[in-house]
């Protein structure tokens, strides 16, 4: 019975010491690689969208035929999508309206989930957790945001 108590307070000092050092890591490297990552992602799909400064006529069918979102135009739907993942994706990597532009990209991630790609739930949960982090606690200190006042996150 002693050993065995001995065991439990030695694995749980181990514990303690692990615990010690994960909370060591900075939130603001995390939040730079939430924001830096889930950026890109959306990033990418923008780009996928567009020649030059045109959108593709295949980003028109592709919301016509495939993505299909309810109560929004195919075409203006292609042009809002668009938008979104360039605008959101540079002011998050510039930590510039973060938690805004974390919000609109959840609530775009929401959109596809329900409504385009409903068996892609562990993608979108990714990014949900990614974007939640960032609407939550803020985009860090290294950011545009923390460097103007504009959120108050202590670092």
């Amino acid at each position: 019975m002693a050993n065995e108590t001995s065991q439990r307070s030695g694995l749980s000092a181990a514990f303690t010491m692990l615990n010690g050092l994960f909370e060591r890591i900075p939130y603001s490297a995390v939040a730079l690689l939430a924001r830096g990552i889930i950026g890109l992602v959306f990033w990418n799909s923008g780009r996928t969208k567009v020649e030059g400064f045109s959108i593709r006529d295949a980003t028109f069918a592709l919301f016509e035929n495939e993505y299909k979102v309810p109560l929004i135009p195919s075409d203006i739907a292609a042009y809002m999508a668009t938008f979104a993942e360039h605008a959101f994706p540079i002011l998050l990597w510039v930590g510039l309206a973060s938690r805004l532009s974390a919000a609109a990209l959840l609530a775009m991630t929401a959109v596809i989930q329900i409504f385009v790609y409903p068996s892609a739930y562990v993608t979108h949960g990714l990014w949900a957790v990614a974007l939640l982090i960032i609407i939550i606690r803020g985009p860090g200190c290294i950011s545009l945001d923390h460097w103007l006042g504009l959120d108050k996150h202590k670092c």
